[in-house]
């Protein structure tokens, strides 16, 4: 036992009169919790965890002059810490003392940390790049949360604690489209992880890397049904392409290794889940963090010399080709927009890829599809060769199979993934635009469409106004809210979008400049835009201004995120078009010939709302009001809220 020079004295109460007799109390000294009881005039301090199960016992009460621990009724002395009837389950007792009313306990000195298995991986994470992690602490993840807690004291990480789990899976998959990196996500067991499943089903039809961290109940109770117990490696199988449990002999920083690896490799997801025991395990001497160095090739790979010329003849024949970019050409928009100026061909962009040229570009066309302009539409069918980057031919934007095609894509699944196309070819985007166009220069002989798609422009902006003037008394027009945005929208925002009948107006009357564009792609999810906003935001930090799309009813999926916004200030924009219904769902119930039914919503007012979380808020019902409100929104430096009350038949 240590000497009385040995101890470090902590004050655990400041007045003795705020623990009564016969009262107990949880109390910290330093890192360590203290049951404090007063009991028969008399101040002690004993280990506040039950040797049973935890329990604590600052939690209890004194009952027949015995300590009772609250979770299942085992008994203590109130100042020896043992228990009645000879048994040897007692609990530690420290010293205590009184200074001036005040009580203090008394603990040797702390012992300096020693690494654990958590602080070797999370390392190992940060070594790689990952260093972005969206979640929430809890019961069976605090030993990875504290390693996690150490790197941000060293400024190492940043973590953001959301209101939802599916809120960090989502800005988990946002940040992954935009950067091409994985964040992470991190949860308890149960139902903490579970939460995750959509937002990690986006990331992984959308190629984003991702990297999911979740606790798990202790080894010993796994398959007894205990509290919160899931098997969440075959929980994940379906949706994880790495998807390992860490266990004490673990090779631990290969692990994580491996799970970045694969995440970005495969631009897929991967999940490591940690029960409680290990995450405080002490490392093995001589354990060390991984580094990526020379762990990942170059992905520049060079397509296959026979589709190369089969592509090459295709394009030297064509007179009117027409460039079709989706989100997986994201990363090489300029050197596709350059080999479209030495083709003269038209570029259109898939909903995913919108933003991927300019509509201002004397080549730009808009978006193909059913979120999509008349202009891109014209192109496509007067088109006499397609060539593809990065797209693949899903049913919402409508590429027509009737065409001779080139496609380019580095997965060589996604080739003719729904049909034959003329010509596959598998290679890095702008590695095989380089071939191309050394293997063209001089060889092409197409018309110069540009004065035609301006002329196409033309009209198109005439048919807008028209539909601009269109008004009623119920609220405004979509149109209206993106002529506005339009205009006041920063040209380098980070522009994320959630579905509905917002999403299709967006796509249809945003005109994008240098914005890029994030949205729920391939599995369409409602609620995608304000949690996708907190990842853009983690991502690009005060480079650049980061808005957020939604309509009423994917708002109030996440509308607790706000707090999030304002905890962290983040300053935001949300737009949110409010017209207290799911209106795309009543549009569709029509087009099936259904009867509208339960898409009515019954709203918040959302500006008053965002104010009462502590962002900026201000509704809009008149259009006359809606410039004004705009341009406020945008000067706003913390977050903010418009809500503009629409009309549901004017999209």
């Amino acid at each position: 036992m240590a000497s009385s020079q040995d101890l470090i004295w902590h004050k655990v109460l400041d007045n003795k009169t705020d623990l009564p007799e016969g009262r107990v109390k949880t109390v910290t000294a330093k890192h360590k919790g203290i049951c404090l009881t007063h009991f028969e005039g008399k101040f002690s301090a004993m280990d506040n965890k039950c040797p049973h199960q935890g329990g604590p016992l600052g939690e209890g009460s004194i009952e027949n002059g015995l300590l009772r621990c609250p979770w299942h009724g085992w008994d203590f002395h109130p100042c020896t810490g043992l228990p009645p009837g000879g048994f040897d389950d007692g609990v530690e007792v420290y010293p205590t003392k009184e200074e001036n009313e005040a009580i203090y306990v008394g603990l040797v000195q702390e012992k300096s940390h020693e690494p654990t298995v958590s602080d070797v991986m999370v390392e190992t994470m940060i070594n790689w790049g990952v260093t972005k992690v969206f979640g929430m602490v809890g019961h069976s993840n605090l030993g990875f949360a504290d390693a996690m807690k150490r790197q941000e004291q060293k400024g190492n990480l940043n973590f953001y604690g959301i209101r939802h789990e599916g809120a960090a899976a989502f800005a988990v998959s946002a940040y992954g489209k935009l950067t091409g990196k994985p964040a992470a996500c991190f949860t308890i067991a149960g139902p903490g992880a579970t939460n995750l499943y959509t937002g990690m089903w986006d990331a992984k039809v959308d190629r984003a890397p991702f990297l999911a961290l979740t606790g798990q109940v202790a080894t010993q109770v796994v398959g007894t049904g205990n509290f919160q117990e899931v098997d969440l490696v075959q929980a994940f199988n379906s949706v994880a392409e790495f998807n390992q449990r860490v266990q004490g002999d673990s090779k631990h920083s290969e692990l994580m290794s491996l799970a970045i690896k694969h995440a970005i490799i495969r631009r897929d997801v991967s999940h490591l889940t940690f029960p409680d025991e290990i995450q405080d395990q002490k490392a093995k001497s001589g354990t060390k963090a991984q580094f990526p160095t020379n762990r990942i090739t170059p992905m520049e790979i060079a397509p296959p010399k026979e589709m190369v010329n089969k592509a090459i003849a295709l394009i030297e024949k064509a007179k009117r080709p027409l460039i079709i970019l989706g989100h997986g050409a994201r990363a090489h928009k300029k050197a596709i927009v350059e080999f479209a100026e030495s083709l003269n061909a038209a570029v259109v962009t898939t909903f995913k890829g919108k933003g991927l040229i300019a509509d201002n570009h004397p080549l730009g066309c808009g978006v193909l599809g059913r979120s999509g302009t008349p202009i891109a539409s014209w192109f496509m069918n007067e088109a006499d060769l397609l060539l593809v980057f990065g797209a693949s031919f899903s049913n919402h934007t409508g590429i027509t199979p009737k065409k001779p095609t080139i496609q380019v894509d580095f997965d060589p699944l996604a080739l003719s993934k729904f049909h034959e196309v003329d010509v596959a070819v598998w290679g890095e985007i702008s590695r095989t635009l380089e071939i191309f166009t050394t293997a063209l220069e001089g060889k092409t002989d197409t018309l110069d469409q540009r004065s035609e798609i301006a002329q196409r422009w033309s009209i198109w902006k005439t048919e807008k106004k028209k539909r601009l003037s269109e008004t009623s008394e119920n609220g405004l027009s979509s149109i209206a809210v993106f002529e506005m945005m339009n205009k006041w929208t920063p040209k380098n925002a980070v522009m994320c979008v959630d579905v509905g009948n917002n999403a299709y107006s967006f796509g249809r009357y945003f005109e994008p400049e240098q914005q890029d564009f994030l949205m729920s792609g391939y599995l369409g999810s409602i609620g995608f835009a304000l949690p996708a906003s907190i990842g853009a935001w983690a991502a690009v930090g005060s480079s650049r201004p980061v808005v957020a799309v939604a309509g009423d009813g994917g708002l109030c999926q996440y509308l607790a995120e706000i707090t999030t916004l304002v905890k962290y200030n983040m300053p935001v924009k949300l737009i949110v078009l409010n017209n207290h219904e799911l209106g795309k769902i009543s549009k569709e119930q029509r087009a099936g010939e259904y009867d509208v039914w339960q898409t009515s919503l019954s709203n918040p007012n959302f500006s008053e709302y965002a104010i009462s979380c502590g962002a900026w808020g201000k509704r809009v019902s008149k259009e006359e009001d809606l410039e004004q409100a705009m341009k406020e929104l945008f000067e706003q430096p913390n977050p903010g809220l418009l809500e503009v009350i629409t009309d549901v038949t004017l999209i």
